[in-house]
């Protein structure tokens, strides 16, 4: 005999353990055949075995099928190998609990050398890890099974009576008649152990059908009150659901309802902004023909106070005019009266002329005195007229520098008459205004205003001689103005303004004089 794991190549394992500690099925049993007219009970052919199991008698563990090979494949010759027998599971695990029950009562000595490492192990940690070491023994060590046999027979006297005698209890375990038969190794032992894994097979497909119904009756109950439950929920939803229509349906009315409002409240929306539209215009055209009068009127403001501005700077400027008029005379005849009373030396008296006119001393009182004629290019007639109080000297510029130094640049002219003039307004006092034509030259002039005199050039399009009369014009009534230069037409027209006209060599010989 010999034994190999189950599933695994026959061939692989012979004689001996794969290990302590290597888990793993019990190995097959393989049957020696007889040689042919040897036969125990005379019969000659193949080996008694048990039917071949189906594709259905398979092991759970995926295991070859249980039972004999058929006879039909077995080797012809003498030397051909034995038939090949599957133990189930639950056989195995019976096998291997009988040897350990028997290496526990051993004796070191007697037990195989392969299971004495395992002989210091508990019997359920032995069981876990002897396994394929104690089915190993049972195949190759013959005293070893033995001993396992006699254990058997002793404990199980009745039961390895039966199966020896081939005919076990009806009564007794398959599995149990399986294992005591693969140990005692009784004739027909193989048919034993095929019965034994049709009847696992069997308690193996009752309890999976006992499962299965359990299942299916454990799934019926669950598919019961899952239907149970659906149409609870079913009756609930088309509950929910005539709720929800009727909701809609509500819904459904406010919203029409609300539309029509929405229609009417559009269409007065639309007509307000039509009249709205309407009044927005007409008031835009309001502001527009309001603003075009307001800017007219903005603009006749602006125009009646520009007017009002222009009179009244006019009238502030003709005030100070006359102020300055006015004041200008008074100061005038106040100092020619002083001047007078100092050149006459008048005493103080109480007399009066009618006491002069009651004495009869008229023609005492009155002298005649001869006045002295001067020629008109005198310097003296200068003299005796800026000698006058506030009196104001006009000089015609360019008429006075051409006769006496025409020859010079203008200038030099006008640096030269203008410096004398500082050096006469210094000694005189009098007041000092030289005018030149603006157009006479190509640019404006700019001279350093001297002391004491005032310069000015005519205005674009206007010559010295107009400057001079616009001058003259603007002088109060009574002020002693006298304008120098030898142009008839200037002396002519100041002279009906009031202003006494002199003659520019009177001028020239007072500058020479110094």
């Amino acid at each position: 005999m010999a034994l190999r794991p189950a599933g695994e190549a026959a061939g692989r394992v012979r004689g001996g353990a794969r290990g302590p500690g290597r888990a793993g099925p019990l190995p097959l049993v393989r049957l020696r055949r007889r040689r042919r007219g040897r036969s125990p009970r005379g019969q000659r052919g193949a080996v008694t075995a048990a039917p071949s199991p189906g594709p259905d008698d398979r092991p759970a563990d995926g295991s070859p099928p249980v039972g004999p090979v058929p006879a039909d494949d077995a080797r012809r010759d003498d030397d051909a190998e034995p038939a090949t027998v599957v133990l189930p599971e639950s056989v195995r695990a019976r096998v291997v609990a009988l040897a350990d029950e028997t290496l526990s009562g051993l004796a070191p000595g007697e037990a195989p050398a392969s299971l004495r490492p395992f002989l210091r192990f508990t019997a359920g940690k032995r069981a876990r890890h002897a396994g394929p070491a104690l089915a190993a023994a049972l195949e190759a060590d013959e005293p070893f099974r033995s001993r396992v046999a006699a254990r058997v027979r002793e404990r199980r006297a009745d039961l390895a009576a039966a199966v020896d005698a081939g005919r076990p209890p009806a009564a007794a375990e398959p599995v149990e008649v399986a294992a005591v038969a693969y140990v005692l190794r009784a004739p027909g032992w193989q048919g034993l152990v095929a019965a034994a894994s049709e009847e696992a097979l069997r308690a193996v497909r009752q309890a999976d059908a006992s499962k299965a119904a359990a299942e299916a009756e454990r799934l019926s109950g669950q598919l019961a009150a899952a239907r149970a439950q659906a149409r609870e929920e079913a009756d609930r939803l088309r509950a929910e659901l005539a709720t929800v229509k009727a909701e809609v349906a509500d819904l459904r009315r406010r919203l029409h309802k609300s539309r029509e409002d929405a229609r009417s409240v559009k269409e007065g929306a639309h007509l307000a902004q039509e009249q709205a539209d309407a009044v927005r215009a007409d008031a835009q055209t309001r502001v527009s023909a309001a603003e075009s009068e307001a800017r007219k009127l903005r603009e006749r403001l602006a125009e009646a106070e520009a007017e009002l501005e222009t009179a009244r700077r006019v009238n502030k400027e003709g005030r100070a005019l006359a102020d300055a008029r006015v004041r200008l005379l008074l100061d005038v005849v106040a100092d020619a009266a002083s001047g007078l009373r100092r050149e006459l030396a008048l005493p103080a008296t109480d007399l009066r002329p009618a006491d002069v006119i009651a004495a009869g001393e008229a023609g005492s009182a009155v002298s005649s005195v001869g006045a002295r004629a001067m020629a008109a290019d005198d310097p003296a007639v200068l003299d005796d007229l800026l000698a006058l109080p506030r009196v104001h000297l006009v000089v015609d510029g360019y008429n006075v520098t051409k006769l006496g130094y025409g020859n010079l640049s203008l200038q030099d002219q006008r640096e030269r008459l203008v410096n004398g003039l500082a050096s006469l307004a210094a000694r005189t006092g009098a007041e000092v205004t030289c005018c030149f034509d603006g157009a006479a030259v190509d640019v404006p002039v700019v001279i350093a205003k001297p002391r004491n005199v005032r310069v000015l050039f005519s205005l674009p399009g206007e010559i010295a001689d107009e400057l001079i009369r616009r001058l003259v014009a603007n002088e109060p009534e009574g002020r002693p103005v006298v304008v120098v230069s030898s142009d008839k037409e200037v002396a002519e027209g100041v002279r009906r303004s009031g202003a006494r006209p002199v003659a520019s060599a009177a001028l020239l010989k007072r500058l020479d004089r110094g």
